[in-house]
């Protein structure tokens, strides 16, 4: 897979070239950076119909029928929020989301049942198929951990990540409601990950046990693991990192080309208050050490997410401390692509990160 990787970083750089080509005057200062006139990325001609045909309906969304009265048209963003008007806001968006149509066709294309319950004093969401489990997973689980920048998405995104691949692989699906910012820094969630993680191991062997999430999620899987090998436990059998890697999400190439995330880096990030951008805990790519200790691990990702470079600057990392580890990369599509069902490509992604698990854990 490591050829893979280096294609992506070819990719990249070819990007910053066209960009560079196309200028009347192109300048490169002396420690590297390049200054390139904006450039514009028409759709990738590699979509297929069915493709564009969602993008476009999520570009230019039909009408909805107004809230009922007394319902707020908007959410009150939580960066810059005061600490105490943060329940509030995500009681908000959890009833916007509940009410959307786009959550009661969710709920009817996976047939899930949802316990909500505590699980070493954390609260979590237990999903399993009303189909039943699958004969091969029944002494198998997997965690979900979900994404939303460390400061939300608990009980929605997570519905979004659990559900497809509770209902497609059938199998059992515990997703954490782990502790965010800014009311909580971190390590915050790493523990919570291992208050839950500590319970299930005895229940399940850990090589029957996968860990998995999108990007924050996909972050705080290596983060789980680097805390579980601080914590000397058993590593899980494999886990899947979708659209993030082991370091910040806005780090590299891709979250320059992609759109400006200047205004999102980890230094503005409250959950990461007083860390550093080399604590291996935090940001497990940055130690070959810890990553050499990685359980087999799957890298989602696509060629207009601003993760990309993490993505594929975790997988590179991995492949060259011997690590089994599968990168999938898909064309034209933006981040956390697969979390609209509606795009053919969410269906592979689904497909991959259940034969990842069935192939990889119990071995």
């Amino acid at each position: 897979m490591g050829s893979v990787a280096g294609k992506i970083r070819g990719l990249l750089a070819g990007l910053l070239m066209l960009a560079a080509m196309e200028a009347a005057a192109q300048t490169v200062d002396a420690d590297g950076t390049v200054h390139a006139p904006a450039t514009a990325f028409p759709e990738s001609a590699l979509l297929s119909p069915d493709t564009r045909a969602v993008l476009r309906g999520q570009r230019n969304p039909s009408p909805v029928p107004p809230p009922p009265p007394g319902t707020p048209l908007s959410c009150p963003s939580m960066a810059g929020a005061a600490k105490a008007d943060i329940p509030a806001i995500r009681t908000c968006e959890a009833e916007a989301f509940y009410g959307s149509p786009g959550y009661a066709k969710l709920r009817q294309q996976f047939d899930v049942t949802i316990t909500e319950r505590t699980i070493g004093g954390v609260r979590v969401e237990d999903v399993v198929p009303n189909s039943g489990i699958a004969p091969a997973n029944r002494r198998r689980v997997l965690i979900n951990v979900h994404g939303g920048a460390f400061m939300g998405g608990a009980r929605t995104l997570s519905r979004i990540e659990s559900f497809p691949i509770a209902a497609t692989g059938r199998i059992r699906v515990i997703s954490i409601d782990y502790r965010q910012g800014p009311d909580f820094t971190f390590p915050a969630a790493s523990e919570d990950v291992t208050a839950v993680y500590r319970e299930l191991l005895k229940s399940y062997d850990p090589r029957n046990i996968g860990i998995y999430g999108c990007s924050a999620g996909g972050l705080l899987t290596a983060q789980s693991v680097a805390w579980f090998l601080k914590e000397k436990l058993p590593l899980p059998g494999a886990i899947g990192m979708l659209c993030e890697g082991g370091v910040y999400w806005t780090e590299g190439d891709s979250s320059r080309f992609v759109y400006d995330t200047s205004q999102h880096t980890m230094a503005v990030n409250p959950y990461f208050t007083g860390v550093s951008a080399d604590d291996p805990l935090a940001f497990p790519a940055r130690s070959l050490a810890v990553l050499a200790k990685f359980p087999p691990t799957l890298l989602v990702t696509s060629t207009r997410d601003f993760a990309l470079s993490s993505t594929v600057y975790t997988h590179s990392r991995l492949v060259a401390q011997g690590v089994d580890a599968d990168l999938h990369v898909w064309e034209g599509l933006p981040h956390a692509f697969h979390m609209n069902p509606d795009l053919p490509e969410s269906r592979e992604v689904y497909d991959v990160v259940v034969r990842f698990f069935d192939r990889r854990l119990g071995k």
